[in-house]
């Protein structure tokens, strides 16, 4: 009967995932949420945590396409 959604589902499921964290964080960086008209300027993400996930993400993102083509 074969795998649900193709023999490759979870990799490609895993490399979209650490992709959204890479790119989700990025752009939390260089662009924070928009906040409401009480508060004066927009909250920014902390630095630390945010570069953190992003170098996992991309090390997950690596290692998935590598698992992928290899």
């Amino acid at each position: 009967m074969g795998e649900l959604l193709g023999p490759d589902f979870l990799p490609f499921l895993l490399l979209a995932l650490s992709g959204a964290l890479v790119i989700g964080n990025a752009l939390a960086l260089v662009r924070p949420p928009p906040t409401s008209a009480d508060q004066a300027s927009p909250h920014r993400p902390s630095l630390r945590r945010s570069l953190t996930m992003i170098a996992l993400g991309s090390v997950v993102s690596v290692w998935t396409i590598a698992s992928l083509v290899g």
